[in-house]
C-alpha cells in the first residue's frame, strides 16, 4: 500500500513534469473558463480564478483588463485562496481529491504541486502566515490541513454533513465552516481543529463566508425553506423559498442571526458569494439566479430568534443607500472588495468574466474577459435556463435552488410531481437523469422532455418554455454525470455487502448497470391518497451523497432504511438482516 506522504510527493513530481509553467493552458479561447472563485492580491491588481470547467486558473491584470496567465490545475476547480503576501495560491480541485498549490509572481503564474487532500475538496483558506490551507472535504464530511512548505496533508478532523465553504478569522484562531445538508456553521479551533461551538442556520444551500475585520461575525448567503405548496400565492408569500444573508458569532457560543432578502414580487435568488468591506460597513452579496450583485448597508436589521419574515425589511428596501441591486447578468458567484473598498470585483461563472462594480456608482466599470467560445453551445444555454432565477413566479427560484449543481440539496417540496399538494417529496437527483427514465418518484413521466416543461410551469410557476429553451435544458442535464466513487475503506465489507446485495434480491429493483429499473413497485410506503401507486427505485450510484432517504425523507441514514425496516420484503419469510450484514450492505451501497 501506498502511504499519503508517498501519493503526495508522486503527485508533486508528475505535476512538476506534465504543467506548463507560464502562459496559457491549452484550449485557447474556445472553452468556458466559468469562474467559481476568485481571489485579490494585497495591492488590489491582481486576482486569481478558478476556472471550473477550463481545469485551470488564471492570473488576471485588473489594471489592464486581460489575463495575464493561465495554467492547468485538477479536475473541476472549486474554489481559491491567496496567501496574504500575495505570493501563493492554493485552488480545489473538486473532482480531482487534490488541491493546486500556485506561486503568484505577477505576471507569471506557475505550478508548484498538487496534494492529494481527501473526497471531494470544496472551500479553502490559508493561514495568516502563509503555511498551512485549510480544506473542506464534502465527500469525506471532514476538514484537512495542508502543510504548504512540504507539500502534505498535516492534520484532519470530522465535521459536520458535506462542508461546502470555510473561513478564518483575521488572527487565524478560529475556523468557520459552512455545512450544506447539517445546514449550520461550525467554528472549530484552528490550532488542533478542536469543535468550539455549532451555529444552527435553520436553512439549506449555505454559501460563502466571509468575516468581519473584527473577526466577531461571519457573513454566510443560505435559503430557508418554509414546506409552502409550489403554486403562485405560496410562491409570493415566501413560503416555499427564501434568501437569506445569515451572520453567526465567532467568539462565543450563540444563535444565528439573519435578514429577508426577497421583496415582494421581485425575489432574490440563489445567494452565493459575500464580502465585507475592509471598514465593515459594507457587505457584497452574489445572487446567481437573479444575476446580480447586492450592495448591504451597515446596520442591518438582523433578528435572531422568531424571524426575520418572509419578506425583507420595509425601511431597508425603501432606503437606496442600504439596498442596492446591481445586475449583472450572467452568474454571478463570488466577490471581493479592493483594498480601498471603493469597488468590488466579482467573478460571473455562466459570462466567463470578471467584473468591476463601483461602490459609489453601483455600476460595473469593467468587465474583463476570461476566454470562451463566441457563442454558447447547446448545453451552456440550457445551463442558463437551470441556473436562472427568472424563469420561476417572481424569480423566487431556480432548478439549481432544489438540484444544487444539478444534484440535490436534501430537502422534501410539496409539488405536483406526484399529482396533489399535501404531500412533499425529497428532491431527486439529476446525476446521470438522462440515462435513467422514468422520472419523478412515482415514475409516471416517461419521457425529460415533459419532465422539464412540467417543473418549469407546474413548479417553478414560470413561462411556457420554446422547443429550443427544452433541447438546451436537455442538452445541459446530459452532461450532469454521477460523481466517482469514494474508494472503500474495507474492500472486504464491500464485497460481503454485495452478496448481500445479491442473495438478498435487491438487484431485482436496482439492477446494474445504473443500479435502477424502468418499472414502477409497490413497496409498502405508499399513501392511500397517492394520485399514483407505487414507486419507481431511484439509483443507487452515489446513494451515500444523498441523504435523508426514501420519498418523504424518513430515513436519516443508509443504516436506517434497512434497521428500520423501510425497505420492502425482498422473498417470502425473509429475516430481519443483524447489525453486522447492515453495516457490510451500506459498504457496499457507498462504494456505488
Amino acid at each position: 500500500m501506498i502511504g499519503r506522504a508517498a501519493r503526495a510527493a508522486l503527485l508533486v513530481l508528475t505535476s512538476l513534469a506534465l504543467v506548463p509553467q507560464h502562459g496559457a493552458a491549452e484550449g485557447g479561447g474556445g472553452k468556458d473558463r466559468s469562474p467559481a472563485s476568485l481571489a485579490l492580491s494585497p495591492d488590489g491588481r491582481w486576482a486569481v480564478t478558478a476556472n471550473a470547467t477550463a481545469d485551470t486558473a488564471s492570473l488576471v491584470d485588473l489594471d489592464k483588463g486581460e489575463v495575464a496567465a493561465e495554467v492547468p490545475v485538477g479536475k473541476r476547480p472549486f474554489a481559491v485562496a491567496l496567501s496574504r503576501d500575495g505570493k501563493r495560491a492554493v485552488v480545489t480541485n473538486w473532482m480531482s481529491r487534490s488541491v493546486s498549490v500556485l506561486e503568484v509572481a505577477p505576471p507569471a503564474l506557475r505550478t508548484i504541486g498538487t496534494v492529494e487532500v481527501g473526497y471531494e475538496p470544496r472551500g479553502v483558506a490559508i493561514s495568516p502566515d502563509g503555511s498551512r490551507a485549510f480544506v473542506a472535504l464534502s465527500g469525506d464530511d471532514a476538514v484537512s490541513v495542508v502543510d504548504l512548505g512540504g507539500l502534505a496533508v498535516v492534520a484532519s478532523a470530522a465535521v459536520g454533513q458535506e462542508p461546502w465553504h470555510l473561513v478564518l478569522t483575521p488572527d487565524g484562531k478560529r475556523l468557520a465552516v459552512g455545512h450544506a445538508r447539517s445546514m449550520d456553521v461550525r467554528v472549530l479551533d484552528a490550532a488542533d481543529l478542536s469543535l468550539r461551538h455549532t451555529v444552527p442556520l435553520r436553512g439549506h444551500n449555505v454559501r460563502q463566508l466571509a468575516v468581519a475585520p473584527d473577526g466577531a461575525w461571519a457573513y454566510v448567503g443560505n435559503v430557508a425553506e418554509r414546506g409552502g405548496r409550489t403554486n403562485r400565492e405560496d410562491i409570493d408569500r415566501g413560503w416555499v423559498l427564501g434568501s437569506r444573508l445569515s451572520r453567526v458569532p465567532l467568539g462565543e457560543e450563540g444563535p444565528r442571526e439573519a435578514i429577508a432578502l426577497d421583496p415582494r414580487g421581485k425575489a432574490v435568488a440563489d445567494v452565493d458569494g459575500v464580502a465585507v468591506s475592509p471598514d465593515g460597513q459594507l457587505l457584497a452579496l452574489c445572487a446567481g439566479g437573479t444575476h446580480e450583485l447586492i450592495l448591504l448597508l451597515q446596520p442591518l436589521p438582523f433578528v435572531a430568534f422568531g424571524g426575520p419574515g418572509d419578506h425583507i425589511d420595509r425601511d431597508l428596501v425603501a432606503d437606496a443607500r442600504r439596498f442596492r441591486r446591481v445586475q449583472l447578468g450572467g452568474r454571478p458567484v463570488s466577490a471581493a472588495f479592493v483594498p480601498g473598498g471603493e469597488s468590488v470585483v466579482v467573478a460571473n461563472y455562466l459570462a466567463n468574466t470578471l467584473q468591476v462594480v463601483s461602490v459609489a456608482s453601483a455600476q460595473v466599470t469593467r468587465t474583463i474577459s476570461l476566454g470562451g467560445p463566441e457563442s454558447p453551445s447547446l448545453a451552456r444555454r440550457g445551463e442558463a435556463i437551470f441556473y436562472d432565477g427568472k424563469r420561476s413566479f417572481h424569480q423566487w427560484y431556480s432548478c439549481h435552488s432544489c438540484h444544487t449543481d444539478g444534484h440535490t440539496n436534501g430537502s422534501s417540496f410539496d409539488t405536483l410531481n406526484d399529482g396533489r399538494y399535501g404531500n412533499a417529496k425529497k428532491t431527486l437527483s439529476l446525476r446521470g437523469v438522462s440515462k435513467t427514465p422514468p422520472y419523478t418518484w412515482h415514475g409516471w413521466q416517461q419521457e425529460l422532455r415533459p419532465a422539464i416543461e412540467h417543473s418549469l410551469t407546474k413548479t417553478m410557476q414560470g413561462p411556457e418554455p420554446t422547443a429550443e429553451d427544452v433541447d438546451a435544458v436537455v442538452a445541459f442535464l446530459e452532461t450532469i454525470d454521477f460523481v466517482p466513487p469514494r474508494p472503500p475503506s474495507s474492500p472486504d465489507a464491500v464485497r460481503r455487502g454485495q452478496e448481500i446485495f445479491r442473495t438478498r434480491s435487491c438487484s431485482r429493483c436496482h439492477a446494474r448497470p445504473d443500479y435502477t429499473t424502468p418499472r414502477v413497485y409497490t413497496v409498502g410506503l405508499e399513501s392511500r391518497d397517492d394520485v399514483y401507486q407505487g414507486f419507481n427505485p431511484p439509483t443507487l450510484r452515489g446513494v451515500r451523497h444523498r441523504a435523508p432517504f426514501l420519498h418523504d425523507g424518513r430515513a436519516r441514514s443508509l443504516e436506517d432504511v434497512f434497521a428500520k425496516r423501510y425497505h420492502p420484503p425482498l422473498s417470502e419469510g425473509e429475516e430481519d438482516m443483524t447489525r453486522e450484514e447492515i453495516a457490510d450492505l451500506v459498504a457496499f451501497l457507498e462504494s456505488l
